[in-house]
């Protein structure tokens, strides 16, 4: 709904587009697209996929027509190579990645690759694919990481308001953002309540692509923006005027 409806995280980040130079092309990780084997969308005009279900018609027909880029897909796919990725000409654009995208950029002017979480890869392994993609930053490509510090379904539909927990594993996880401590945050299972607040691999796993993607002298800016039960809305981004 975050596509559709003004609220305290799409006001974010429309301002954060404005925080940095229009970048000439968005590389996306999102939660939603989980695959067998690495893969690089490689598509001139990815579609809007409405990977959702039980919403307005509104959110149905949203469309985010930004156009793919080939050779930035066959690029990545080389850097990528130790990974074995491989170029996907068929998925599109998940709601991970436009539904922020539509409030950063709307003019959907600006070429769009996904890459997909790997199911097969250890969490080491995605820290080392996103250091890979980080070199792309030095060409004004911006690395979009989309997910949740804190992602629980469960206690999002059962209960009233935060749990403790929720806040408990933020503040590891930002805390370990702020020190560039990589080990703690590939160790997050370790932490007592990753199994509550962190359940969903996937919708965890880019938190580590964006501490990933930065470059050693750079510090985070941290944006604590919304809480529901089971869910923080924090956004962190390198590269930034805090």
């Amino acid at each position: 709904m975050n596509a559709i409806e003004n609220t305290i995280s799409t006001q974010a980040w429309a301002k954060l587009a404005q925080q940095f130079p229009k970048p000439r092309a968005i590389v996306v990780v999102s939660a939603h697209w989980v695959s067998i084997g690495l893969k690089v969308t490689a598509s001139q005009r990815p579609e809007t996929i409405h990977d959702f279900g039980g919403f307005p018609r509104e959110l149905y027909e949203k469309q985010y027509p930004a156009p793919g880029e080939p050779a930035l897909a066959q690029r990545i796919q080389c850097l990528l190579s130790p990974f074995h990725a491989q170029l996907d000409q068929h998925y599109g654009l998940d709601h991970g990645a436009w539904c922020v995208m539509t409030r950063m950029y709307p003019e959907a002017d600006i070429p769009v690759v996904q890459v997909s979480l790997d199911a097969k890869r250890e969490t080491a392994e995605h820290m080392a694919i996103a250091r890979k993609l980080a070199t792309l930053r030095d060409d004004n490509i911006l690395l979009l990481a989309s997910g949740n510090i804190v992602h629980n379904l469960r206690a999002f539909f059962l209960e009233t308001k935060p749990s403790p927990w929720l806040h408990q594993f933020e503040d590891f996880v930002t805390e370990a953002i702020e020190r560039g401590d990589v080990q703690a945050l590939i160790a997050y299972k370790s932490h007592p309540d990753a199994s509550k607040a962190a359940p969903d691999w996937d919708h965890f796993m880019p938190v580590l692509y964006a501490v990933g993607g930065r470059h050693e002298d750079e510090m985070p800016v941290i944006m604590k923006l919304e809480y529901f039960p089971g869910v923080s809305m924090t956004a962190f981004g390198y590269g930034l005027h805090s």
